[in-house]
């Protein structure tokens, strides 16, 4: 990664101990032979000493990172899709010291087939654009250099109680049902997702819903914060603020200062949409959505930021493909397409009308429920 003003790195120390985490099934099935053929020879010249745990099953490394003692490694890398990246995240949140184990890097090498993160790091790192074996080279080159800086995580709440923590983006509409109908293609690689298009494209189906945000720049005309905050809210429940480090209670999860529950209506100083019927709402904080999809250029690792895109209904097939395309070079923005919108907010609610329609977390499903983060 090549520091820019105001970022700060950490190095991993030398010699190094990583944990890799590898899933034999992601993506074309390749990502062990990959693993020992490209990655594995770098990082014995680098000096760092690796334990590789093979998944066997979902949930597997989920359980590995939460319940293990990691003192042992220095750092954890996951040689998967994002997937199994989103799995080791939200294990590690789970950890009655989430809050240490946090603070230990994580690197992703790409072994599935969207490989957003890795896109993601690959371009923040100021490299070319690059797919496959190449891609996987950049990213072991950075783990090799050990450099380290800070990367946002958001926090999901759903209407069922459930708590989640997400790094690359929350789904719903066309974009979901690509990434979802797409998986019976996986051993296409990227390429699942060309498929994927074009099929949902064939059946294009609209959404109704509410979405609402907190823009991350207050809009014109918008009420300022009222002085009394919200309540935080821990687990869909209204809570208390985390009391100071070092008592016991300190360990709770992280409090959603910035939300309401949700069956209370939004704060009056988020914008509520006036459009109720979309083709995709998505929430993304990296650059990129896949390996070909540069979806939110001005992304950073740690900005603050979640980049809220939303189609309105009405939107021609022959538009909603050029944007697509548009989207491997990142220009969607410059085609001013009337229905596309995109706003940075620092929070968002999306209360869907009825239950249909696939709903992502990071590429895994969701039930189709009410959501914010």
């Amino acid at each position: 990664l090549s520091p820019r003003p105001g970022d700060s790195y950490g190095v991993l120390p030398r010699p190094c101990r990583a944990l890799v985490l590898l899933n034999p099934q992601s993506g074309a099935g390749r990502a062990l032979e990959d693993f020992q053929a490209v990655v594995q020879p770098m990082l014995a010249e680098a000096d760092i000493a690796t334990t590789v745990f093979i998944t066997e099953r979902p949930h597997h490394a989920h359980e590995k990172v939460r319940d293990e003692d990691l003192s042992q490694w220095d750092t954890l890398v996951v040689m998967a899709g994002d997937g199994l990246l989103y799995e080791v995240v939200n294990g590690l949140m789970e950890r009655p010291d989430w809050e240490d184990t946090m603070k230990k890097p994580l690197c992703i090498l790409p072994g599935g087939s969207g490989n957003a993160l890795a896109a993601s790091i690959n371009h923040y790192a100021g490299n070319d654009h690059v797919a496959k074996k190449k891609l996987l080279t950049n990213c072991a080159f950075i783990l090799c250099k050990g450099l380290h800086t800070q990367m946002d995580l958001v926090s999901l709440s759903t209407a069922s109680g459930k708590r989640l923590f997400s790094f690359l983006g929350f789904g719903w509409g066309f974009i979901s049902d690509v990434d979802i109908d797409s998986e019976k293609y996986r051993r296409l690689g990227n390429a699942r997702f060309t498929l994927g298009t074009l099929q949902c494209l064939a059946k294009l189906r609209v959404y109704q819903g509410r979405l609402s945000y907190l823009p991350a720049v207050p809009e014109q005309g918008t009420p300022s914060p009222h002085r009394d905050a919200p309540l935080p809210v821990t687990n869909g429940q209204a809570g208390h603020v985390l009391p100071p480090a070092g008592t016991e209670a300190a360990r709770a999860p992280p409090t959603d200062s910035l939300l309401v529950p949700l069956s209370q209506p939004v704060p009056a100083h988020w914008t509520v949409v006036p459009e109720e019927e979309f083709v995709t709402v998505y929430a993304i904080y990296q650059s990129h959505l896949g390996t070909n999809l540069l979806m939110a250029p001005a992304a950073r690792l740690h900005d603050g930021c979640i980049h809220l895109f939303y189609l309105k209904a009405g939107i021609s097939r022959v538009a909603l493909l050029k944007l697509f395309l548009a989207m491997a070079r990142g220009t969607h923005l410059d085609l001013n397409c009337p229905h596309l919108c995109y706003v940075p907010v620092r929070a968002f609610r999306l209360e869907p009308r009825v239950a249909t329609g696939i709903m992502t977390v990071d590429g895994e499903v969701l039930a189709c429920e009410p959501v914010q983060g």
